[in-house]
């Protein structure tokens, strides 16, 4: 594979690289970044070849959709795809310390969730004035779903489906302001209930879909019959498959340990590099159009390539599937 191969979505006029770049690092999660590096990881993934860039309103509170728009706004727009989110409106609010929801130095607006008509409309607006590019291609819902809300999970679903959330992304598809829209999320079950309300035309689904994690084949599945396109984000694991030691943006279980030791074990016998079988994993699936990762250097925009373009022997995705080390029925490169 190659990272400037694109796949279409079946249901959008719109391709994206097989390959994207998220932007949540970009906008400092975890540590602070300049401007200067944040375009240069931009222009190093544009070099690359990658054409799908992605990010959000709340990586940075602000901050990443500003850089994102600096960098790619001298790019002829319909050479890439882009995507944002909305469900959390950006609040002025001098307040915010250096350090706030796992990121350095955000911009002074507070996030407040609201996934309501007003809110999802008003929210594509304020990302294309941030952007300052004449259009988005695809509009994520943000973080819905129990997970990021728990008890209050019930609440925000009602703003999508009674309060109008999910009519704002089939008004603003139909008006061709966006080609494609759908979820942008940690958990596959809430994918599996937003199909019950509308047809998604692509989802980022972060971490879910892995080669540690297949709990979601179901929900692929069902995708890829509905030709629903599913953006695989986070292939490693928020950086557990690549060695350090980090799950869900946090510190790994032991029994996560243990099985990502396993698999980095099998991946040695056959001289593979872990990181370039989790990061070519994923699109084996019909319903996967792109793998999506984040880095914080442009050196590292180099190792994703380098990853995603090794060639990875079939007989090291046969032993996968004969030691049980993916779920039943997972497809796998080279291999159906």
């Amino acid at each position: 594979m190659n990272v400037t191969d694109r796949r279409p979505l079946p249901r959008a006029d719109l391709q994206l690289s097989v390959l994207g770049i998220g932007g949540a690092q970009i906008g400092g999660l975890y540590r602070a970044m300049s401007d200067a590096n944040a375009a240069a990881i931009v222009d190093a993934a544009w070099q690359a070849g990658i054409r799908y860039f992605d990010t959000a309103p709340f990586y940075g509170f602000t901050r990443s959709e500003h850089r994102m728009g600096n960098a790619l706004r001298k790019e002829a727009r319909n050479e890439f795809a882009l995507s944002t989110k909305v469900g959390r409106m950006m609040r002025p609010n001098a307040s915010v310390g250096e350090f706030e929801q796992g990121y350095c130095e955000p911009l002074p607006f507070r996030p407040e969730y609201d996934y309501r008509y007003d809110a999802i409309i008003r929210s594509h607006e304020d990302s294309l004035q941030r952007l300052g590019l004449p259009s988005i291609d695809m509009l994520y819902v943000h973080d819905i779903g129990s997970m990021t809300h728990g008890e209050r999970h019930a609440h925000y679903w009602e703003q999508l489906t009674k309060g109008g959330g999910f009519r704002a992304l089939e008004e603003l598809r139909r008006s061709g302001l966006v080609k494609s829209v759908g979820l942008g999320v940690n958990e596959w079950q809430v994918v599996d209930a937003a199909m019950n309300e509308m047809d998604l035309d692509c989802t980022m689904l972060a971490g879910r879909y892995t080669l540690l994690e297949q709990d979601s084949l179901a929900l692929l599945n069902r995708a890829a019959k509905a030709g629903h396109a599913i953006v695989a984000a986070a292939p490693f694991n928020s950086g557990l498959l690549v060695g350090n030691g980090k799950f869900n943006y946090d510190e790994a279980p032991e029994d996560v340990l243990k099985r990502a030791e396993t698999l980095n074990a099998l991946a040695q016998q056959f001289d593979v590099p872990l990181p370039a079988a989790a990061i070519q994993f994923g699109l084996a699936h019909p319903a996967v159009v792109s793998i999506v990762t984040g880095t914080n250097t442009p050196e590292r925009i180099a190792s994703s390539v380098a990853w995603f373009e090794t060639p990875v022997p079939a007989e090291f995705w046969q032993a996968l599937a004969t030691q049980g080390l993916v779920a039943e029925g997972t497809p796998l490169p080279g291999l159906n």
